[in-house]
């Protein structure tokens, strides 16, 4: 008899397996959701004999984890990034979305009849899968990007972030409209249609308006307690995506364009809020990852394994390539190589997971055939295009080694003041008028309030003589000044917290 105690053991244990596998596998470049989805595999029905049978409740699971996973993925995205390439995104996450699942639908319907398929697909059901594995994973690509420390030419970094971001709606409107058809037959292409345009206006205009409410009274609710500000912003995001899902709009794209409006505005104690949903969003993707993992029976996986391989070629090597070029077509600047590096990048993740739950739950013919298949091909991508990523981007010379990150000091200026500090390290020839620090050639609005020699802190003054390989922290007076007047203006304490975190102990 399993009782509360026995399963926060389990639980425990199981997510302490996965994070040391996860650590294990960044090193190596593996993605994390693969490693995740072992992880849950490894402790399942044919590992160590945990039994998982629900898709309901990891549908549920998997609605609030990606409500989280999007919400915080927007407020990562940067609008002066994307702006340059938001028509490609945008069309890539939408149009190529469509083609992406038509080719691959066309495909699977074409392979139904051969040796290779144990299961028959009827024509309106391979569109249903190939539309659950349409949509690109984000969390995976940028993982593996910054375990390898690498950055990508021609603005690829920002349109991959885009496109994954933001074309898990379409996805989702695909798998719920080709559900509605083939479990009713009533639906028609008009009602579709219009179902697509009122999620697509819905969930946009709700979702741009309390992104727009999240911050309004972020900044005007003057808590005391700082800690409560994430947690306020986490029940505008719950209640984001249920109000729009009830209001027939797209709670998906609602929470990721709540979140670039959060992300891309002045928001009081902004940091503590990245770092409690960075982390809120890491736990969600594990916990998501290895219930999917539990909820797999791996010898029936297996009996779809030929069917899945040749599908997950296809997919790779074929309709993602192609749906990529044709959507890229009106863009001639973006090169031949970017558009080649954006075709191998469409990485399968936990979505489609998600989605091929949906079927399950709504008794589709076929949904436990789908879900196998589906999970076959995600292992498969990740393996495949999961483990190939910075090679490719080396190999097509579009890689950018990362600048070192990191602040050697541990101060920061809060982010809603709009400034930022500087580190420079002293250098010979910073010396060449005398070693005195009153001798060194800054600018008039530059000053050094910090000096750390070795491991140790020094408070600058005029005479104080420095050596190469100090390290300066420097701010500007003008925005010492902005900082002033908005921390007058937004928060009376601000500039008094700020003192005191720059001033040495």
């Amino acid at each position: 008899m399993l009782t509360t105690e026995h399963f926060l053991l389990f639980a425990s244990i199981v997510l302490f397996a996965g994070i040391m596998a996860g650590k294990i596998g960044y090193r190596f470049g593996i993605p994390a959701l693969l490693i995740f989805l072992f992880t849950g595999m490894l402790f399942g029905v044919d590992g160590f004999g945990f039994r998982f049978s629900s898709p309901g409740v990891s549908q549920s699971v998997g609605m609030i984890a990606l409500s989280i996973i999007l919400f915080t993925g927007g407020m990562d995205t940067r609008l002066k990034k994307v702006r340059p390439i938001v028509a490609q995104g945008l069309i890539l996450s939408t149009l190529g979305v469509l083609l992406t699942a038509l080719l691959a639908g066309f495909f699977i319907f074409w392979l139904s009849g051969t040796a290779v398929a144990s299961y028959v697909f009827p024509l309106s059901t391979a569109i249903l899968l190939a539309s659950t594995m349409a949509s690109t994973d984000s969390a995976s690509v940028f993982a593996i990007l910054r375990s390898q420390k690498m950055q990508l030419k021609e603005n690829l970094a920002p349109t991959l972030e885009l496109e994954s971001g933001s074309n898990d709606p379409m996805a989702y409107m695909l798998t719920i409209a080709l559900i509605d058809f083939i479990t009713t037959g009533q639906s028609g292409p008009g009602p579709i249609i219009f179902s697509f345009v009122m999620q697509f206006v819905v969930g946009g205009l709700l979702g741009y308006l309390m992104g727009r409410l999240a911050v309004l009274v972020l900044n005007k609710m003057n808590i005391h307690n700082d800690t409560l500000y994430p947690i306020t912003l986490l029940c505008a995001v719950f209640f984001t995506f249920a109000g729009t899902t009830l209001l027939q709009g797209n709670g998906y794209l609602a929470v990721y364009i709540a979140g670039m409006v959060v992300g891309n505005s002045r928001v009081i104690h902004k940091k503590s809020i990245n770092t409690f949903f960075d982390g809120l969003t890491w736990l969600v993707q594990i916990v998501l990852f290895i219930l999917l993992g539990l909820l797999v029976n791996p010898r029936e996986m297996m009996e779809f394994a030929p069917f899945s391989l040749v599908v997950a070629i296809f997919m790779i090597l074929v309709a993602r390539p192609l749906a990529v070029y044709l959507c890229l077509l009106p863009f001639p600047k973006m090169s031949f190589r970017g558009k080649t590096f954006l075709s191998w990048v469409g990485l399968r993740g936990a979505v489609p997971i998600i989605f091929a739950t949906y079927p399950l739950v709504e008794g589709v013919p076929g949904a436990e055939a789908m879900f196998n298949v589906v999970f076959f091909i995600t292992i498969i991508s990740l393996l495949v295009q999961g483990s190939t990523i910075t090679q490719v981007a080396r190999w097509l010379k579009l890689d950018i080694p990362s600048p070192p990150t990191g602040s050697l000091f541990g101060v920061e200026i809060p982010e809603e003041t709009g400034t930022k500090l500087e580190e420079r390290v002293v250098e010979a020839s910073m010396l060449s008028e005398g070693d005195l620090l009153m001798n060194l050639s800054l600018k008039d609005e530059e000053l050094v309030i910090l000096v750390r020699r070795g491991e140790g802190y020094r408070v600058p003054k005029g005479r104080m003589h420095l050596q190469v390989g100090d390290v300066l922290l420097i701010v500007s007076e003008t925005n010492l000044n902005k900082m002033e007047e908005l921390a007058q203006e937004e928060n009376p304490t601000l500039l008094q917290r700020l003192k005191r975190r720059l001033l040495p102990r």
